[in-house]
């Protein structure tokens, strides 16, 4: 089993996650996605923030479901929202999927991949998930100590 190490910086957000989703559940190796907070969403700001915010907001009010502020899991849950979470497939594919804010020690010196097809494109119309979270009152810390 090897293991992929996946930049996803200013890639498109539903681009990447269906793309990792299909190779977790095609391939048995371990993916691991750096720079999370990098990913950009596409849309208008207000809305997309108005979208985030009404999921955040019902996990709050009743008892779940409770959804992530941290840009990790914000994009490790939709992921899982891409995988079939009832099977036993989707459940260990999901294992295999590991999701950091900026670039670990440990793959510092491991070669990390950039998928240029899944890039985003437009120049307007963007919001990064740092912003995002932020706005859902995250305090992530982003060490952006990039040689």
């Amino acid at each position: 089993m090897g293991m992929r190490v996946i930049d996803a910086s200013n890639l498109v957000m539903g681009r990447l996650c269906s793309y990792v989703a299909k190779q977790l559940l095609t391939s048995e190796e371990e993916i691991v996605i750096v720079n999370a907070e990098k990913v950009m969403i596409t849309g208008r700001k207000e809305s997309v923030l108005e979208r985030f915010k009404t999921e955040r907001d019902v996990g709050s009010v009743r008892k779940g479901p409770r959804f992530p502020k941290e840009p990790d899991r914000i994009l490790r849950r939709t992921v899982r929202g891409m995988l079939p979470m009832k099977t036993s497939r989707g459940k260990n594919a999901f294992k295999r999927l590991r999701v950091y804010v900026s670039i670990p020690e440990e793959f510092k010196n491991s070669k990390i991949e950039v998928l240029e097809e899944l890039k985003n494109k437009h120049i307007n119309n963007v919001i990064s998930l740092l912003e995002v979270s932020r706005q859902l009152g995250s305090k992530v810390k982003v060490n952006d100590n990039s040689n």
